[in-house]
């Protein structure tokens, strides 16, 4: 299936709206077509001096299309932007729900810029393909016919030599426009996405770029970009000022040959004299329908540019597709990794060489090594982000591809050493853990945490905002935050990974001691790049290369909680 098929299919669910936007736009130019129509009549009928008893009919005639069409005009307006604005938000939460599956594993060879345009500009791109290439075609169609009809009423071949200059101006014209655009349109849409991209890389590390003197250096980046993307609007302006020009040209060559032809019928007296002025005005006046076709297939290629880079994304498979016939979540929690091989890509290394370990459920685990050692690939594998290779990961004695995605994901509660925060409240963060969570119940988390004296010495405590990705809080307090986050979900699986590093000693030993309640009958499995003695664990796994080196025993001497 073509790209343009693909974009019409996404419309129809909105396909009466777009017919009434066609009707109102044919309505519109037709009310166009009579008014220049009457308008030419009524003046040559009152230049023979005729009463205005005779003039009335045309009179009203001229005020009822002015009228009609500054009526339609803001109609058709409205219900063209109304069904375009209902399609774009659809394709928004289409694009949304299709790239949702994919991450992180095919997002991760994106910018965050990229996909960022992907979904906004991209989409956005696409209001002109709704607006501009669809409903103008449909609507010039009928509007040549209706002025093909009016003049054919007087003389086929004026009739003809309509068509044949509509034709040319509405087919052939941007046909033209639309091969020369091809190149400019799609520099453009993929010049603008790098831009963006650029521009989201430069704004996130400007405070390093400052510290390292790069500022001019990112800033000639960005003039380069931009000037190539100045280049391709620059050689689409130049085609669109081409095809413009050629389609006056063309309007008013068309205007001058059916008055040319009409004038032989008039004094032959096959036509009236007063109808003389009408039949070229009125064939002008229908290519106002026509002329914007040229804009409108060059559109066509932006829109499809914009729209191959979506499909592009949409069409990618995931890189853990759910079965066909899932199993119901486990009635146990333990988990397994068996001869576990994997690589993030073909030609990588192994980050998991023959990996097997099992942790009972309720019990604990510690898995130690170094960054790079592939510990945090065992959560993207227990996650179902990514698949094994050879082996297999189970939870509750089945293979974790046997259940769907989301499913496995409701039962692991993680906490990471770089947690994503929204940009929104502290109370926001909490509740995407448990969106009906109480104040009680968060306050209670952020307790075990070690947030609650933090939180009460906020101004607006729970409604404190944090900022884009937790900017106005410290390493240690977005990493408690992510941990009141695990509390609140209530999983039976916890995975802690990395997830006190920034916390100093006496904070991170008070945690993990207020924490031993919560753990007691959950599966959990503790990341780390040293030594754990905070709680005890069933025993420690060392992870060198992929590979597990060393099992640890039993810990169970824990220390005493830190005193105020």
């Amino acid at each position: 299936m073509n790209t343009f098929t693909r974009l019409v299919r996404l419309m129809l669910p909105f396909k009466w709206w777009i017919a009434l936007a066609t009707l109102l736009s044919f309505a519109t130019l037709g009310a166009g077509v009579g008014l220049m129509a009457m308008s030419a009549y009524l003046i040559s009928k009152a230049a023979l001096s005729v009463g205005f008893s005779e003039l009335a009919v045309a009179v009203t005639a001229v005020r009822a299309f002015a009228i009609a069409r500054a009526a339609l005009r803001y109609a058709e307006r409205y219900i063209t932007h109304r069904a375009t604005f209902h399609i774009l938000t659809r394709m928004r939460v289409w694009f949304y729900t299709a790239i949702e599956p994919l991450a992180p594993a095919r997002l991760q060879r994106l910018h965050s810029g990229d996909v960022f345009t992907r979904i906004s500009a991209d989409v956005e791109t696409l209001e002109n393909f709704y607006i501009r290439v669809i409903v103008p075609p449909l609507a010039a169609v009928l509007v040549v016919a209706l002025a093909c009809v009016l003049l054919g009423a007087f003389d086929w071949s004026l009739a003809l030599t309509l068509a044949l200059f509509s034709i040319l101006v509405g087919i052939v014209l941007p046909i033209v426009t639309q091969r020369t655009s091809r190149a400019p349109a799609a520099a453009l849409v993929a010049t603008r996405a790098a831009l963006n991209a650029h521009l989201t890389d430069q704004i996130q590390g400007l405070a390093d770029a400052l510290a390292y003197s790069q500022a001019q250096n990112f800033s000639r980046q960005t003039a380069a970009l931009g000037k190539q993307m100045d280049d391709a609007q620059l050689r689409l302006a130049h085609w669109r000022g081409t095809s413009n020009a050629l389609a006056v040209l063309l309007t008013g060559l068309a205007g001058l040959t059916i008055l040319a032809l009409a004038i032989p019928f008039v004094t032959q007296g096959e036509i009236q004299g007063v109808f003389l002025a009408l039949l070229p005005l009125a064939a002008i006046a229908s290519f106002e329908a026509t002329q914007p076709l040229s804009a409108a297939f060059q559109q066509l290629e932006t829109s499809q540019a914009a729209a191959r880079r979506l499909f592009e994304l949409v069409d990618a498979p995931p890189a853990s597709p759910d079965p066909a016939q899932p199993l119901a979540s486990p009635a146990r929690f333990d988990i397994e990794f068996r001869n576990v091989r994997f690589a993030y890509a073909p030609d990588d290394a192994l980050a998991l060489d023959d990996v097997s370990f099992h942790i009972p459920q309720g019990e604990r685990l510690v898995l130690r090594g170094a960054s790079g050692a592939g510990k945090s690939t065992l959560v993207n594998l227990l996650a179902r982000f990514w698949e094994a290779d050879a082996g297999a990961v189970r939870i509750g004695g089945n293979d974790v591809r046997a259940y769907r995605a989301d499913d496995v994901r409701q039962l692991l509660g993680v906490a990471s050493q770089h947690p994503h925060l929204f940009n929104g409240t502290l109370r926001d963060n909490f509740l995407v853990a448990k969106g009906d969570a109480t104040d009680a119940e968060i306050l209670d988390a952020c307790r075990i945490a070690q947030l609650a004296e933090f939180i009460a010495a906020l101004p607006l405590g729970l409604d404190t905002l944090v900022g884009e990705n937790g900017m106005k809080l410290s390493g240690g307090e977005r990493q408690r935050v992510a941990i009141a986050r695990v509390l609140l979900k209530h999983a039976p699986i916890l995975i802690f990974d990395e997830a006190t590093a920034n916390l100093d000693a006496r904070t991170e030993q008070a945690l993990w001691h207020a924490l031993e309640p919560f753990l007691q009958t959950r599966t959990t499995l503790i990341i780390s790049h040293r030594p754990f003695p905070f709680i005890a664990h069933a025993q420690t796994l060392i992870l060198e290369n992929g590979r597990i080196t060393q099992t640890l025993d039993r810990v169970q001497n824990i220390p005493p909680a830190p005193t105020a």
